[in-house]
């Protein structure tokens, strides 16, 4: 992985080039309980070049550094930013990334000039409490956005979505599968994160 200098600290990013024509790339940041080896971020990097996207997955400074807890909203916010402006991207560009990564994309999706943004596990609230909503992170993204949701996703599945949803965003459930895509017994992980793959990229290729 390269590395690039931010105001909070190193960050590292990985690339998966598109094969043939590049059709766009896609910009995808990790969870705060772990990196982007994630299985639905490697599954992603794995199969969407094949299909002429370039995937870029970031590692935040907090990661490089070892540290076990991510840092404040602001201080990813400012490093996630900070890359992008460094990578310099060309092209039609998107952002996203998982949980906490994708509260981040969501963010600044406007801020780097995204076209769409992906959200994979969106915590849409604590475990356990509801009432503390994020939905705003995602109706205020300013850009399309698709949300690919386990139903047994303890940081709110597609049942604790509004029913009537704007169309700012596209939700997806993942059958019998948690907020890491783990799944249970009768469910296959494998084709799980493969269908994952699949609609993630055919949301992007579409016109």
């Amino acid at each position: 992985m390269d590395t690039i200098a931010t105001p909070a600290g190193d960050a590292r990013f990985d690339v998966r080039t598109a094969q043939g024509t590049e059709l766009l790339t896609l910009v995808l940041g990790h969870g705060a309980g772990g990196g982007i080896e994630a299985a639905d971020l490697v599954a992603l990097a794995e199969v969407l070049p094949g299909r002429g996207i370039t995937v870029v997955r970031v590692e935040q400074p907090w990661r490089v550094a070892g540290r076990r807890v991510a840092t404040s909203p602001a201080a990813l916010d400012l490093a996630w930013t900070s890359v992008l402006a460094e990578l310099a991207l060309t092209g039609r560009v998107v952002v996203g990334g998982r949980s906490a990564g994708a509260r981040v994309a969501c963010r600044t999706a406007r801020e780097v000039g995204a076209a769409g943004c992906v959200a994979l596990a969106f915590p849409l609230h604590p475990p356990g409490r509801p009432e503390r909503s994020r939905l705003i992170e995602l109706t205020e993204a300013g850009v399309p956005t698709l949300v690919v949701q386990g139903e047994r996703d303890a940081f709110g599945g597609p049942d604790a979505f509004p029913r009537e949803r704007p169309s700012s965003y596209a939700l997806v459930p993942v059958p019998g599968a948690d907020h890491s895509f783990r799944v249970t017994r009768g469910h296959d992980r494998d084709l799980t994160l493969a269908a994952l793959a699949r609609t993630v990229g055919d949301w992007l290729l579409t016109p």
